[in-house]
């Protein structure tokens, strides 16, 4: 059994700790930025910019770790301590995190709509 997306306990305490309005106002920056960070991994990788690949992975997990995407958080880790050694040899790959970052976006859009 795979863990959730969305961690619900994390969720729910940034809807408390920031008020419900505010966390779904976060919520939608998420869902813009994060397709913008995951295209900067991309760059920074055909680039071979390693800091700016560790930036974005940085960010990534950051952003994940407020909404409790905890498996996106978890990936970006890996790819920010890694870098782009990791990356290139195969490691966890900027393809998996796009996927995993797809079911993140569908499930905190469920919880925007809820």
């Amino acid at each position: 059994m795979s863990a959730p997306t969305i961690d619900f306990a994390t969720f729910e305490t940034l809807k408390e700790t920031t008020g419900a309005e505010f966390a779904l106002e976060l919520v939608d920056t998420f869902l813009q930025e994060a397709p913008v960070m995951l295209a900067d991994l991309r760059r920074a990788m055909a680039a071979g910019d390693a800091e700016r690949f560790r930036r974005a992975a940085h960010s990534l997990k950051s952003n994940s770790n407020t909404f409790g995407a905890l498996a996106l958080a978890a990936m970006a880790r890996e790819l920010e301590i890694g870098g782009l050694p990791t990356a290139a040899a195969g490691g966890r790959s900027v393809d998996a995190l796009d996927q995993e970052y797809s079911r993140v976006a569908a499930a905190l859009t469920a919880l925007r709509h809820a």
